[in-house]
């Protein structure tokens, strides 16, 4: 067994001498004997998984192929991770062997903890590299990288830092400031620092580094002078969204200055976007039909490639689970959340059936030729929607936040709200049901003011029905259209029942 000090020093030196190419170019075959291989350790290691697959009636010789790999029970955070105490869901029941511990956001219950070792963040690293590589070109852009992730025992901005030092260390000209979500910090050592540097890159979720971008402006920040890109996590937008924040910045390559990474507590990193994955899913936000015949529903998921040797994706039932290693290794995990996966070559001739080609759109776009276009891995793709118990029911209908933010992202409006919402079913005095949308305001308008202007609250109800008969099909099918039009209440920045800040925010609310 080998000593922490030669676990670290292996994993580091993997890391720093292999290029992301070859990090990237793993033989198909690795998938299937990476997961068979995973999991026989695991269950010869790992106390609680033991205890859990004897339960089950499992061995560990009946799981010989991949074709055997589905016949294991799922874990879940209930029947597994809560069930077990966290030294027993380690490797050999030592939560010693590990150096770090983060915790999750409990944004679906009690807070969970989450121990890893040093090699479990250096090979998350390898997606923050492909994004700071293919997309941001930072290899060779001098760049400072600002963590606006929360601080802490919080999972993202200790991940998020740690992986870009690593990068650093790699011989990328990346130099790290954590400022946290500390928007005055963020916003100081910006214009600090920001000048120094060929390009700046903010890290954190999406509807704050909204608002960082939108106070800055109001206080006459530049954006544009310090060539801003963005790195998201942890919530589900639309392409109008990421239009709306880069022309606020200055941009003019969405599939290159901001992507998405599909994170979670539980395993770090699992997929992000590539400039490849970016370009399907602008063609496919104009065309919600052929969305609709790809991913099955009316609304627009998340879609990011990912790395199976590192990350073994299944669907079951329409959940995805997920095999990976970590400080607790998990195997066919079930994170709640709904998806699926489409293969690079199913994906390229499902576009190439409906006449887009998506390589040579982004090439063309970025007026080079398909060979010199960054940003082309030939990886699986994952497409998640997120959490089904996120959605209101209408009327039979199942109504996504990401329905709503499209309406209040158009022109017109997204000059004077935030993009917060809270979408909810209310019912009146005679047990009549309408749909509600609390909006909040931008914090340079005053409530008062706006709501003396009943010509504004009617453009947002007008531009979210529009979007939602355009987006939903089970809106516009089974909602009576009496009932379709939504009741619009304004709020002001912060507002404490709604919007109180420094708290992660909820698009729903069960009534």
């Amino acid at each position: 067994m080998h000593s922490k000090p030669e676990l670290t020093l292996n994993a580091l030196t993997n890391f720093f001498h292999t290029p992301l190419d070859s990090l990237l170019n793993i033989p198909p075959e690795a998938d299937n004997n990476g997961v068979l291989n995973l999991f026989r350790q695991v269950a010869t290691t790992v106390p609680a998984y033991q205890d859990f697959i004897r339960k089950h009636g499992i061995h560990p010789q009946q799981i010989q192929t991949l074709a055997d790999f589905p016949t294991l029970p799922p874990v879940t955070k209930e029947n597994y991770i809560q069930h077990y105490q966290i030294s027993e869901l380690c490797r050999n029941g030592a939560i010693a062997n590990c150096d770090l511990v983060a915790v999750s956001s409990g944004s679906t219950g009690k807070p969970t903890c989450w121990p890893r070792f040093i090699s479990d963040e250096v090979a998350i690293a390898i997606r923050f590299e492909q994004i700071f590589h293919d997309c941001f070109f930072a290899d060779s852009r001098s760049t400072l990288a600002v963590i606006c992730f929360t601080l802490g025992t919080w999972v993202g901005g200790i991940y998020s830092a740690n992986c870009c030092r690593y990068l650093a260390m790699k011989g990328y000209p990346i130099t790290v400031v954590t400022p946290g979500n500390n928007l005055e910090e963020i916003l100081r050592v910006v214009q600090e620092l920001g000048s120094h540097f060929d390009q700046v890159v903010l890290l954190g979720y999406p509807p704050f580094l909204k608002d960082v971008i939108d106070r800055g402006l109001a206080r006459g920040v530049s954006w544009s002078q310090y060539h801003p890109k963005l790195v998201t996590a942890g919530e589900v937008f639309s392409e109008e969204w990421r239009s709306l924040v880069l022309e606020r910045v200055g941009s003019h390559s969405p599939c290159y200055d901001l992507a998405s990474l599909y994170g979670t507590a539980d395993a770090g990193v699992l997929g992000n976007e590539t400039p490849l994955s970016i370009t399907i899913r602008r063609f496919l936000a104009n065309h919600p039909d052929i969305a609709r015949e790809l991913f099955g529903e009316s609304r627009l998921p998340t879609l990011v490639q990912y790395q199976p040797t590192q990350r073994f994706f299944e669907v079951n039932a329409g959940r995805l689970l997920f095999s990976g290693d970590n400080g607790i290794p998990l195997i066919r995990y079930d994170i709640l959340d709904t998806g699926g996966i489409i293969t690079y070559e199913q994906m390229l001739t499902f576009l190439h059936h409906h006449n887009f080609d998506p390589i040579a759109d982004l090439a063309a776009n970025q007026g080079v030729n398909i060979a010199q276009c960054r940003g082309i891995r030939q990886l699986p793709f994952v497409y998640v929607f997120g959490r089904s118990n996120f959605a209101v029911s209408f009327f039979g209908a199942n109504i996504y936040p990401e329905n709503i933010a499209v309406g209040l992202e158009q022109e017109g409006i997204r000059e004077w709200v935030t993009g917060k919402f809270v979408l909810q079913v209310v019912t009146d005095r005679d047990q009549n049901r309408f749909l509600s949308v609390v909006v909040e305001l931008a914090p340079n308008h005053n409530l008062a003011d706006i709501q003396q202007d009943s010509g504004k609250v009617n453009r947002i109800a007008a531009s979210i029905l529009s979007q939602l008969k355009r987006l939903n099909s089970e809106f516009a099918n089974y909602v009576p259209q009496e009932y379709q039009h939504p009741v619009i209440t304004l709020k002001s920045h912060g507002d404490q029942e709604y919007f109180p800040i420094g708290v992660k925010h909820r698009y729903t609310r069960n009534m």
